[in-house]
C-alpha cells in the first residue's frame, strides 16, 4: 500500500516539526501520484483538465444554476460551455441523469419548495418567482415531482417538522 505509506509518513511529521517545510511538500506530490495512478486516476484527471467534457459540463450546471429562474434554449447553453448539442446533451444526461431542462425544472421546484417553507407566499407568487409563467403548469410539475399539491406539500412539511402555525 504505498499511498497508505505516504499518508502515513505524512502524518508521522506532526511529531518532527522542522522536517515539515522540507518533507511534505514531496509527500504531497508522492500522495497526488498515487492517487491518480490509482484506479481512479484517469476519472480524476479528467475532471480536473479544462477543456474536458466533465469540465465544461460542470460550467453548465453552474450557469443553469445561476440563470434557473431565465429560461433557455440548449442549443444556447451549448454555445456557451463550447460544446455541440448532441454532445452536451449525452453528457449531461451521462453525468447528471437528466437533461439541461430537467435539471432546470428540478432547480425551480426545489426553489420553490424553500420558498414555501420560509416565505408566507402563494403557489402562483412562487411559481412567478421561480421562473415559471404558469401557476398551473408549475402545480402539475410539482405534483410530479413531490407526490402533492405545493399546498398539501408544504402542509404535510410543516406538520412533520411541528410548525403547524398558518
Amino acid at each position: 500500500m504505498p499511498l497508505l505509506d505516504a499518508v502515513t509518513r505524512l502524518i508521522q511529521l506532526l511529531d518532527k516539526p522542522m522536517d515539515i517545510p522540507l518533507l511534505a511538500p514531496l509527500l504531497i506530490k508522492e500522495i497526488l501520484y498515487r492517487v491518480l495512478q490509482g484506479k481512479h486516476g484517469g476519472t480524476l484527471t479528467q475532471l480536473a483538465v479544462e477543456g474536458d467534457g466533465a469540465f465544461r459540463i460542470k460550467a453548465a450546471i453552474d450557469y443553469i444554476k445561476e440563470h434557473y429562474k431565465q429560461a433557455f434554449r440548449v442549443e444556447e447553453l451549448a454555445e456557451h460551455v463550447n460544446m455541440s448539442m448532441p454532445t452536451l446533451h449525452r453528457r449531461f444526461k451521462e453525468i447528471t441523469a437528466m437533461t439541461p431542462i430537467q435539471f432546470q425544472k428540478q432547480l425551480r421546484l426545489q426553489a420553490a419548495r424553500s420558498f414555501l417553507l420560509s416565505e408566507s407566499m402563494n403557489a402562483a407568487d412562487v411559481a412567478f418567482q421561480v421562473g415559471y409563467e404558469s401557476p398551473s403548469q408549475f402545480s402539475r410539475e410539482y405534483s410530479r415531482l413531490f407526490g402533492l399539491s405545493p399546498i398539501q406539500d408544504i402542509k404535510r412539511l410543516k406538520i412533520l417538522d411541528g410548525n403547524t402555525s398558518d
